[in-house]
């Protein structure tokens, strides 16, 4: 498991999860190689049945309690991980993306006042905001409502809301009809909404003052075409519901304290699951034995699946035995299809064994790592370390120039790109990409002189 805050990144940890950046709210996002990989095949069929491509639509899961999904531009659909910790199956999960899924086909990636202007500057389609910022404790959202300092103002930014929501749920309804894959899910899900706000009471609810219609207004709307679907009797993907609960697990085991794990999944539970949350429970908490018990009794299971040996190796590397680790992350790294978060910490360990023979593999893994995810500043951190190492100064600059633009530091990005320019062979490849990053990272520097005046 590698963990790093939004801002840096940490070279003694490694792990599968990682805390990469920052989408609105200054949510943290988690990236895990099972997790994603369960994302993009849940997701691909509704992908299909929205007309777009998969190989540009992502799912991603941020590091909130909170119930919710939604779209910040682009085509990526944030998930929250209370919404997982929430749901009881992956359908539920699919009945979210599919309504998410909605505002990215329809293009309602910016909320309008007006027709024209950004509505104060919010961006967040989201398919669960809670019970609206005018009710009751307004957070951000709230706030920016009420900044409009007139009633006529938020009624139409609300109004408006209310419409792309319905319309994104009768497209998302339309895709899961047309994918195969059952609408079930998302009526049981708008249910716990429901259960929410009668929780809340639906008499301290103004249904006008809302930024989406309430959940029993959705079911209504909805049912009829769910249940008429030629999707709605579709049996569940049995292999998918087993993958829904192992992230799960192991999602309960990373985000929640070790205590609550362990009372959701007790010691007398031999379950893969509740191995799955143990394991990293007591991972994070730094009890590696008991961590690797856990992570044995996986192997036991299935001595073959690579993210039991990614979890494995992880815990011996961090446990300061990277040469015992390199083994079942090779095999984690294969078994995986060369899984780039997989194989960043396959690199990782290999460097940190710190044995020159294993220097000229990890450049391999590593540059394959790079190549495969545009998004993974901790793998240029290892190829920078690891071209440091070897004497190849000019690419450890380029490595670096790489890790501060993912991070958006143009200063570091400008400075370490012009160093390895000076280095490099004009015109290669390698050159050339340093010097579309000094020209990037110098024209943000240029457009935003605050940010980057010396102090």
């Amino acid at each position: 498991m590698k963990r790093s805050s939004a801002k840096s990144w940490i070279a003694g940890v490694a792990a599968s999860l990682l805390l990469w950046a920052q989408p609105a709210a200054a949510q943290s996002i988690l990236r895990d190689a099972e997790t994603e990989q369960m994302f993009a095949d849940m997701s691909r069929p509704l992908v299909v049945a929205a007309g777009l491509s998969p190989a540009n639509v992502r799912v991603v899961l941020i590091n909130d309690g909170s119930i919710n999904a939604f779209v910040a531009g682009g085509q990526t659909v944030y998930i929250h991980s209370g919404l997982l910790a929430a749901a009881d199956n992956a359908n539920e999960v699919q009945g979210v993306i599919a309504h998410e899924l909605g505002h990215i086909a329809d293009g309602h990636v910016v909320l309008q006042d007006a027709g024209s202007k950004p509505a104060m500057g919010i961006t967040l389609l989201s398919m669960v905001v809670g019970l609206a910022a005018a009710v009751a404790g307004a957070g951000d959202a709230g706030m920016a409502i009420m900044g409009l300092g007139q009633a006529a103002g938020m009624g139409k930014f609300l109004a408006f809301s209310r419409v792309q929501e319905s319309t994104a749920d009768a497209a998302g309804a339309k895709y899961l009809n047309g994918s195969g894959v059952s609408g079930r899910g998302m009526l049981s899900f708008f249910r716990k909404l429901q259960s929410q706000e009668y929780a809340y009471g639906l008499r301290n609810i103004d249904p006008f003052a809302q930024s989406h219609p309430l959940s029993g207004q959705r079911i209504e709307n909805l049912r009829n075409d769910l249940m008429a679907g030629k999707s709605w009797n579709a049996k569940p993907d049995l292999a998918l519901e087993e993958r829904f609960k192992r992230v799960k697990a192991k999602l309960n085991g990373y985000v929640a304290d070790a205590k609550t794990t362990l009372n959701t999944y007790p010691e007398e539970d031999q379950s893969v699951y509740a191995h799955y949350a143990r394991a990293y429970a007591w991972h994070k908490s730094g009890y590696p034995a008991k961590a690797d018990a856990e992570a044995a009794a996986l192997i036991k299971a299935d001595p073959h699946d690579p993210y039991f040996l990614e979890i494995q190796g992880q815990i011996l590397l961090e446990a300061g035995k990277p040469s015992e680790a390199i083994a079942p992350l090779r095999e984690a790294t294969d078994r995986s299809n060369n899984s780039p978060l997989v194989a960043t910490t396959f690199g990782h360990a290999l460097i940190a064994t710190e044995d020159a023979k294993n220097y000229p593999e990890a450049v391999r893994v590593l540059r394959q790592a790079v190549q495969r995810d545009d998004q993974n500043p901790f793998a240029w951190y290892q190829l920078g370390t690891v071209y440091e190492r070897i004497g190849d100064e000019p690419r450890a600059l380029l490595a670096t120039a790489e890790r501060a633009s993912q991070n958006g530091d143009s200063r570091t990005a400008a400075y370490s790109a012009r160093g390895a320019m000076a280095g490099l062979t004009p015109n290669t490849s390698d050159w050339i990409r340093a010097q579309d990053i000094a020209m990037t990272a110098q024209n943000d520097m240029d457009d935003n002189p605050k940010k980057y005046r010396r102090r």
